[in-house]
């Protein structure tokens, strides 16, 4: 029987099912208006019908409550608009509860881009043996983070987990009483949560869904391409943010990342123990009773000790299963072999420390606390810095950096700050004597620029009595201007004696981070992918030189704005001018529960990633390169496409139209997460001091996508107009690379929706600037379609894009209130003193909550 079409299986099984259960779920009595279910619909069709006929959002809401509400209070229709937002939040996790029961209908989890697809296609092409070799090198490492894209509180994810449980079994008496309860239980934060609460919330993915999707990929791995012997490689890395990145977040202190690590600890030795008691039941045998009820006692005892008490060890629960194997093996026929394998592979994968908890911090941070330790190193009887260190060139604090060991008692050091940066590395050495190396040996430099950064975090952790220290230091670089020197600051750092024997020491592998979210920002959608790109390239290229190993850890968000979109085929169009040993990126927000949140997504997602590299180092033709020609026009588009968005930039209205007319300023009050909106103490809004994620998530709010769309337009017109668009043509069919970029671009520009804000067009302060962002809109969807010969956008991917269209309707009579309340705000800050401040704190609560929603529903940008 064949397959049906995946769009006919979204539509069957996924659309379908949301307007059955839907239905259902608007008739449902669990608020004071008892109307609101049936009076929403009418107001979302109001909303479609309305912007055809050009209305404005305001003019929508008052034609609203004129055809449906017999002269109703103010009161009364705060009460409804507010209902409103209630239901939608719910109906976006409606529709995310059925496509994640409905996930591996809608997807092939044998198809193109699996294990299974893999290794079949290595049989075919007989290249079984590459396959292995590649295997034994090759790993991904899903970093999870807490930046803050993602709005559900946890007692909405377990919801959203028994909901699609039941949807799957079509149980609806259960699915009636989740609706229900998902109508009562409160999404929004009266409290910001600490970093610990959200390591909490992010572990409980780790626990749930990665703890066995990831055993289950390497046991498939070893079962059916390591038949004959064990693979001696993990494959499979997790990384975690949350607890240990101090970038920005005062919030992150010593303390709460060595109880983050200790609950990461903690958490998989309680996995361990619940499959230990399983495997308890089934191994009753002579020789091995005694041995497996041992570590059961063991792990038990362990998960309520603190870490500094342990008495448990990766070597002794190893070494018990073991032995249980091999006993099982020569005395009881092999008998539930299986199962142990199974768990010896996890404790291959997850070790004592589950997932690896970096440690990160901003290099102007690094900058002031070396500054502080030099000045108060005399007070403190250390000298170890030259007296006049603070007077040299950079060549020469490079130089007194290189030789600089000690050990800095943090406590005696003034300065808070500097105090736990210090603190933090210490914090390092600790969770590594509990945890294991692999429990945290990365330090990542944030806003890195140059050598001195580099070396000014590595003398910190080299003055913290840790003259070898087992720890990985990974700059970032994230502007356009960083990107293009990055090649020259890490050879630099090859060619240091005192560096490059670190890097003797850590097997000649370093890693580097690039960050796609600040790169967008810093230089628009296409300077910063290419920019990415190059740097990768002349980072391979410098490395292969001296020898090392380079590794690349992607900073990648959830829309194409921030690295998102189309992530595997991003990886797998990397062609053989850079290295792909490792797929390191983080994995952020709602792209965790949307691409890993249960556990056949996140099976899925990660053989995806896998299979990215598999094509890379297996299949890729060596010739698979950008020609000379093409990567002349990769270089001029992203030149025009990079000034155009500079301009841009550089437009008198560009912050005040984002400070004043978009949602910018709300996010701090959502309190979705620990960090603080934007960078330094000042109310002023400075470019610069933005975060990637409000700045992002604003646009995203205006449905105005401008970070993945701008300049896109601007660069392939111009080669039309030239009469060159055959380069660009030749760039598309060539190049899988632009092809994955224009592919991302589409779904920004598909999220877009002008008529919601057409009413700005008319404004006497903003309309010419809102005019010049329609434009450029406009002018990208036109080029792309030419360029890739489509009659619409992302017609490639049905399924998708349907997914797209029905999270667009349901959230747009949430934005319609948001655009409404933004503007009643407006209106009534012109008023002066005069303005009605117990109305404007209602407008603004308006704009807060209607924030959840459509973040939310923007889940599948990943």
């Amino acid at each position: 029987m064949l397959r049906k079409p995946k769009i006919d299986r979204f539509n069957e099984n996924v659309l379908s099912r949301y307007q059955i259960y839907n239905s259902i779920f608007i008739t449902l009595p669990f608020d004071e208006i008892s109307n609101t279910g049936v009076l929403l619909p009418l107001f979302s069709e109001l909303c479609d019908n309305g912007y055809e006929e050009n209305q404005n959002p305001s003019q929508i809401v008052e034609r609203f409550f004129k055809k449906y509400y017999d002269k109703p209070s103010e009161e009364e229709r705060f009460d409804l608009l507010f209902r409103f937002i209630q239901y939608i939040e719910r109906q976006v996790v409606l529709f995310d509860a059925i496509e994640d029961a409905t996930f591996p209908i809608v997807n092939n989890m044998d198809g193109i881009g699996t294990l299974r697809n893999m290794r079949e296609e290595a049989e075919a092409k007989n290249k079984v043996a590459e396959l292995k070799a590649c295997l034994e090198e090759f790993n991904i490492r899903p970093v999870l983070t807490a930046h803050p894209t993602q709005f559900y509180p946890s007692s909405v994810l377990v919801i959203i987990t028994d909901l699609a449980e039941a949807i799957r079994k079509n149980d609806l008496n259960l699915i009636k009483k989740l609706l229900a309860q998902l109508g009562k239980t409160p999404f929004f934060k009266k409290e910001k949560p600490s970093p610990f609460d959200e390591a909490v919330s992010l572990i409980w993915y780790l626990e749930h869904v990665f703890y066995h999707s990831a055993s289950q990929i390497y046991n498939y791995i070893q079962d059916n391409i390591y038949i004959d012997n064990d693979l001696d490689n993990q494959v499979i890395n997790l990384g975690f943010w949350p607890g240990g990145d101090r970038d920005g977040n005062p919030f992150v202190t010593t303390d709460i990342t060595l109880k983050v690590a200790d609950r990461l600890r903690t958490t998989v030795l309680r996995n361990y123990y619940r499959d230990v008691r399983r495997l308890r039941r089934r191994i009753s045998f002579k020789y091995v009773d005694k041995l497996i009820l041992d570590l059961e006692n063991n792990l038990y005892e362990n998960i309520f000790l603190e870490s500094s008490q342990s008495t448990a060890s990766v070597d002794y629960t190893m070494g018990t299963l073991l032995e249980i194997r091999e006993i099982l093996i020569e005395k009881h026929q092999s008998l539930f072999v299986e199962e142990v394998n199974s768990l010896i592979n996890k404790v291959k994968l997850f070790g004592f420390h589950f997932a690896a908890l970096d440690i990160r911090q901003d290099s102007r941070v690094h900058h002031n606390v070396l500054s502080t330790i030099v000045e108060e190193s005399l007070d403190m009887g250390l000298d170890i810095f030259p007296k006049d260190y603070l007077k040299l060139s950079d060549e020469q604090q490079i130089d007194a950096l290189s030789k600089v060991v000690g050990k800095v008692n943090p406590s005696l050091i003034k300065d808070q700050m500097s105090r736990l940066t210090l603190e933090s590395i210490y914090a390092m050495k600790t969770i590594q004597k509990n945890n294991g190396e692999l429990g945290c040996n990365r330090y990542i430099i944030s806003n890195n620029g140059s050598v001195l950064n580099v070396m000014q975090a590595f003398a910190m952790i080299r003055m913290c009595d840790w003259e070898t220290p087992t720890v990985d230091v990974i700059p970032l670089f994230e502007t356009v201007d960083d990107l293009e020197i990055a090649h020259k600051v890490m050879e630099t750092l090859y060619s240091n004696k005192a560096y490059a024997e670190h890097l003797k020491r850590r097997g000649n592998k370093q890693t580097i981070m690039l960050g796609f979210s600040d790169g967008t920002k810093d230089g628009g959608y296409l300077m910063a992918n290419w920019s990415i790109y190059k740097a990768k390239e002349t980072l391979t290229a410098i490395s292969r030189q001296y020898g090392i190993k380079v590794i690349f850890f992607d900073g990648r968000g959830g829309p194409p704005a921030r690295g998102g979109g189309k992530t595997h085929q991003f990886y797998a169009s990397l062609g053989p001018t850079i290295e792909n040993q490792e797929v390191q990126l983080t994995i952020q927000g709602q792209t965790i529960s949307s691409n890993f949140g249960t556990l056949d997504s996140c099976q899925y997602n990660m053989e995806q990633l896998i299979s990215s590299g598999i094509v890379n180092n297996v299949f890729n033709d060596e010739d698979d390169r950008l020609s000379e020609e093409d990567r002349d026009t990769m270089n001029r588009l992203a030149a025009i496409s990079y000034q155009s968005y500079i301009d841009f930039k550089k437009h008198p209205k560009f912050l005040p139209y984002l400070e004043n007319m978009s949602t910018l300023k709300y996010y701090a009050k959502t309190n979705i997460g620990s960090r603080p909106s934007k960078r330094g103490g000042s109310d002023e809004l400075v470019f610069s001091a933005l975060r990637a994620i409000p700045f992002v998530g604003s646009w995203s709010q205006l449905k105005q996508n401008v970070p993945g769309f701008y300049g896109v337009g601007i660069a392939i017109d111009t080669f039309v107009k030239n009469n060159e668009f055959d380069k660009v043509a030749s760039l598309y069919k060539n190049s899988t690379f632009f092809r994955t970029l224009l592919e991302n671009s589409m779904m920004s520009l598909s999220k877009s929706y002008f008529k919601l804000t057409a009413y700005m067009q008319n404004d006497d302060e903003y309309g010419e600037f809102w005019q010049i962002i329609h434009k450029e809109y406009e002018r990208s969807k036109a080029m792309i379609l030419k360029v890739t010969g489509y009659k619409e956008l992302m017609q490639d991917t049905l399924s998708m894009k349907a997914s797209i269209e029905v999270r667009e309707k349901i959230v747009l009579p949430l934005l319609t209130i948001q655009q409404y309340a933004l503007k009643e705000i407006q209106q009534l800050k012109k008023e002066g003193k005069d303005v009605d401040a117990k109305r404007l704190e209602v407008f603004e609560r308006m704009v807060t909550r209607s924030l959840f929603g459509n973040i939310n529903a923007s889940r599948n940008s990943a």
